[in-house]
């Protein structure tokens, strides 16, 4: 496993701290590791998280790296 694995599998094990701040901070760092693979996660964490600030960065992370993935195919 990579460094940049290991550290995408720490932010996403994150997603579920109780802290809602420390899960933000990991899915801002998804988004700047251009996790394209933690798309399912955020979608989850959008839907279901209680925080509407967690939900918000959730959304706006899993755009832009929805958009990174669709432009880096071609799409």
């Amino acid at each position: 496993m990579s460094v940049i694995e290991r550290m995408i599998a720490y932010h996403l094990a994150r997603l579920n701290d109780k802290n809602p701040q420390v899960r933000i901070e990991s899915i801002q760092e998804l988004a700047l590791l251009e996790a394209t693979d933690a798309l399912d996660a955020l979608e989850a964490v959008y839907r279901n998280d209680p925080d509407p600030a967690v939900r918000k960065a959730a959304q706006e992370a899993g755009r832009a790296l929805f958009l990174k993935k669709h432009r880096a195919s071609g799409a």
